[in-house]
């Protein structure tokens, strides 16, 4: 086994002790094009083989995370600094479209779904393996003919009639009798991403027991376009930090992972690992197939510009990026935070790789995009994860979590390649008004002249109703989808609704109003308060203009009763791109 390059180190107080913390954080000049931000270090997957089919996997396995209130297990508990919320500091992308929203709410030219099915839900853990758990972690893609949703701790693939072809069976079982041991285990934090390019769906969890002294990456891809068929299972060296939050995309040549990373010993440490693992092996079945990471440590990079995680481009639609051309890698930081940003902004990584037989790859820092100002720093009660009322909900311990206090974007950046330029979107919960969540969502581009936010905007009417836990997608015409969670303390169960522009709008609004997926009709009692942490919002292969998402609501009023819902949109006007 390979001999993790990571150290262990103490988390320190932010400080400037390099040229290059220097450079970014204290105000001096950088090049950042011209940084190296940590050195690569390469590696073979530890173990590989072939799993049965996913159609006939077993539907139980054992675990053992952490438990909450009534027996309740916790999949991650929650890592990172508490924070003292220091007021409402104001939101810059609000302001210019508030009046404009509001009159489109009362006027909703969006869609009506074309369906929406029942997803997983906590049901679907306490039949499979006996217990339920927090968060559900709701997770999905769709393809020609499937859509696959995962959650913690289990998974399904479905038909795109919402009918279930196979599952649900439990995250470990997609492992059984893999020779990482660890990756049999239902450890959660699932990621599936479907990769258009070359028909292949990839399944991915992380691993929590440190029983060999290391951690692990565990990813699954299919044989063939088939999701119920059987997988090539390999297991990545993550070292001895653990690999919290794995987020996944498809590049070109590699698919990337990015992870939020902690030391478990005594001395601790903290840190951000970007890892491109070699993709035309991977689809070989190549036992060899390789992985490169980058850590990018709090002890040599200042924690505002890797903030709590980083997201990879992840690709929608068959146009490529140029040959070689490097994988945007994006995070987020605000200046009212208490990593010490300089200003509200972007951070836009380059992961570069070359698989040849002596490989060269880099990570270096592309940009820092200012941005309108924002305000991630939500009012939490009596803790930092107590933040959204619900209605008969009365004590706050009981509030459901907003997650904004975390400075990373939410899943997915995803990427589409128009030609003359490329471009992302991605989104982040942030405080719109006096305690009041919204979604910012931000367009970047990327040209031969380098990145620039084309537009953002942060859609939250005012109507007393909190959105957020989003993600976010485009379409082939540039039209965009936002899905994301509601919720309030009267009358607004936690439930899921969406929004959309169409790409010849006014910039920086949501302009085709807000439509619901699926109103929620109770609320959640769990006081570990535990909600998402992630949804996902894909585009389909077929025509690449139906949208589908996938989140969490509550049917009825209940300790952990959280289920899923899938729903399929398309926005008007948009047909079946010709290839």
């Amino acid at each position: 086994m390979k001999k993790s390059p990571i150290r262990i180190r103490k988390l320190p107080l932010w400080g400037c002790t390099t040229a290059l913390v220097t450079a970014l954080a204290c105000g001096g000049a950088v090049n950042a094009a011209d940084e190296g931000l940590a050195a690569p270090q390469f590696s073979n997957a530890v173990a590989f083989d072939v799993s049965p089919p996913a159609r006939g996997l077993s539907k139980a396995n054992a675990a053992g995370p952490h438990v909450l209130d009534g027996g309740l297990i916790n999949i991650r508990p929650d890592r990172g600094p508490g924070v003292t919320n220091s007021g409402f500091s104001g939101d810059g992308a609000l302001e210019r479209g508030a009046a404009r929203i509001q009159s489109l709410m009362s006027m909703p030219t969006l869609p009506a779904p074309n369906l929406t099915f029942e997803g997983l839900s906590n049901a679907d853990n306490l039949a499979v393996l006996g217990f339920r758990v927090a968060p559900p972690d709701p997770v999905g893609d769709v393809g020609p003919d499937h859509y696959v949703e995962m959650i913690n701790l289990v998974f399904a693939v479905y038909d795109k009639q919402g009918n279930l072809l196979a599952g649900p069976s439990s995250l470990g079982s997609l492992w059984e009798g893999f020779a990482v041991d660890d990756c049999t285990d239902n450890s959660g934090d699932p990621i599936v991403v479907y990769d258009q390019l070359e028909d292949r769906w990839i399944l991915t969890q992380f691993t929590t027991r440190f029983a060999t002294g290391m951690f692990y990456n565990c990813v699954a891809i299919s044989q063939t376009g088939d999701p119920t068929g059987a997988y090539y299972r390999y297991a990545f060296p993550a070292g001895e930090f653990f690999p919290d939050y794995p987020k996944y995309g498809v590049w070109t040549h590699s698919y990337l992972l990015t992870s939020r990373d902690f030391g478990v010993g005594p001395a601790g440490g903290y840190g951000i690992s970007v890892y491109a693992l070699e993709k035309r092996k991977m689809l070989a079945g190549n036992p060899d197939a390789r992985a490169v990471q980058f850590f990018l440590d709090s002890d040599e990079i200042p924690l505002s510009l890797v903030g709590d995680g980083l997201l990879p481009a992840d690709i929608d639609g068959t146009r490529r990026p140029q040959d070689h051309d490097p994988a945007p890698i994006i995070g987020t930081m605000d200046d009212d935070y208490v990593y010490g940003a300089p200003f509200d902004g972007l951070n836009v990584f380059e992961l570069f790789i070359k698989w040849r037989a002596d490989p060269v790859a880099s990570l270096r820092l592309a940009a820092r995009l200012p941005v309108a100002s924002f305000d991630s720093d939500f009012p939490c009660a009596p803790t930092a994860r107590d933040c959204l009322p619900q209605p008969g909900v009365t004590e706050p311990t009981r509030f459901l979590d907003v997650q904004s206090y975390r400075q990373r974007p939410m899943h997915r950046l995803a990427y589409r390649n128009f030609g003359q330029y490329e471009a992302m979107v991605t989104n982040q919960s942030v405080e719109a008004r006096p305690g009041f969540a919204g979604v910012r969502w931000y367009e970047v581009r990327r040209t031969d002249d380098g990145y620039s936010v084309y537009q953002q905007g942060t859609f939250a009417p005012d109507d007393g109703v909190h959105r957020w836990m989003g993600s976010i997608a485009m379409d082939w015409q540039g039209n965009m989808l936002l899905g994301y969670s509601v919720t309030n303390a009267t009358d607004v169960y936690p439930g899921i609704r969406y929004a959309g522009r169409m790409s010849g709008d006014s910039l920086g609004e949501m302009s085709l109003g807000e439509g619901v997926i699926i109103n929620g009709t109770g609320s959640q009692l769990t006081t570990s308060s535990r909600w998402g942490d992630y949804t996902s919002m894909n585009v389909d292969p077929t025509d690449d203009c139906t949208f589908w998402y996938v989140n969490q609501y509550y049917a009825i009023t209940e300790l952990a009763a959280w289920q899923t819902r899938v729903a399929s949109i398309t926005l008007p006007g948009c047909t079946a791109k010709e290839d």
